[in-house]
């Protein structure tokens, strides 16, 4: 086998860097992990009884978002979810509610959702405190960049625990 011989130059340049693609990359990770994760609740709740018909449904509550822009993360579920085989509207439905920047509206949103009976819950973090007053039984997909087992938002291997993220 021959070697390659690297010139002096070769040897001093640096690798090309990745942070153009980090991006990129995480926004594909929160989309297929936020879609998975709503597809695991929603196979939960479905298997609790549910008729086969029944087309499931996605409460979504946004901190920021409001009637014409549900949020920043709207559109990658909206994708993890077709990546997935579910089409919003055809046999999807997502409720969406937004705050608006109002903290204070979480906890009325969250119930309002609860009250319809969705069959999960994806929430951004103003609004997991609520849900966990709200709901025992629905389950709850956290879209959040903090560490939801840190901050107390989330147990592991809690039995009755319906939070993940």
């Amino acid at each position: 086998m021959r070697e390659r011989k690297r010139s002096a130059s070769s040897y001093s340049e640096k690798p090309e860097s990745k942070t153009r693609t980090e991006p990129r990359r995480s926004i594909q990770n929160l989309k297929l992990g936020v879609a998975t994760a709503v597809t695991f609740g929603m196979c939960g709740a479905m298997a609790q009884a549910q008729p086969q018909a029944k087309i499931p449904r996605i409460g979504y509550v946004s901190g920021t978002g409001d009637a014409t822009n549900q949020g920043p993360y709207v559109e990658a579920l909206r994708q993890g979810l077709r990546d997935l085989g579910y089409v919003e509207g055809k046999n999807i439905v997502i409720e969406y509610r937004g705050a608006e920047g109002k903290s204070d509206q979480m906890p009325i949103l969250v119930t309002e959702l609860v009250e319809l009976k969705v069959d999960v819950l994806v929430l951004t973090i103003g609004a997991i405190r609520a849900a966990k007053q709200a709901t025992k039984t629905i389950p709850v997909v956290m879209v959040t960049q903090v560490d939801p087992v840190a901050t107390g938002l989330a147990r592991i291997s809690h039995e009755g625990n319906k939070s993940s993220g």
